[in-house]
């Protein structure tokens, strides 16, 4: 878990743990490489969700045949049950979905990915109650003991039977 007041810098770390943002002292690395230089060996091993989604206009399963393959160990078995579990087809165009249901895909997506590294800003945000039951359910029963899942959030009770360590900024 990753806890911090608004603009402590959890956005900004997770960014950095990417290699999508630099740090201005430091390094980030994945097994001993720096994230910065974005090589797909490394990259292959991480995946990120962030707080929002910038939905491209092409259905579920476009999306899923046009990024699954960049990810080794990606499972379509699980993506499906994932959605199955979020109550979601893969027929749907990503753009015209609410903002929870995009969501739901994305999380069905990086779980799916079975990297190395899950990072997740806000997870939870615009989903509904029923949904974060989901949620909590889905990544407990996906969390084993190689992968590392890092949740930065502000709603504790959304993540707090799933961390076993937590990091405050």
């Amino acid at each position: 878990g990753l806890l911090g007041k608004n603009g402590a810098g959890k956005s900004t770390l997770l960014k950095n743990m990417t290699g999508s943002l630099h740090p201005t002292a430091g390094t980030c690395t994945i097994n001993d490489e720096p994230v910065k230089d974005r090589k797909p060996s490394t990259l292959q091993n991480l995946y990120f969700i962030p707080e929002q989604i910038n939905a491209p206009s092409v259905k579920i399963s476009t999306f899923l045949k046009m990024n699954s393959p960049f990810y080794l160990n990606f499972s379509k078995a699980d993506f499906d049950t994932i959605l199955k579990e979020f109550d979601l087809i893969t027929d749907l165009k990503l753009d015209q979905l609410s903002h929870g249901q995009q969501k739901k895909v994305a999380l069905a997506f990086g779980v799916a990915t079975n990297t190395q590294w899950l990072l997740m800003d806000e997870p939870t945000n615009g989903l509904d109650i029923p949904s974060k039951t989901s949620f909590r359910r889905v990544i407990g029963n996906h969390l084993s003991d190689d992968r590392g899942v890092i949740i930065s959030t502000h709603q504790i009770a959304d993540i707090e039977k799933l961390i076993e360590s937590l990091v405050v900024i």
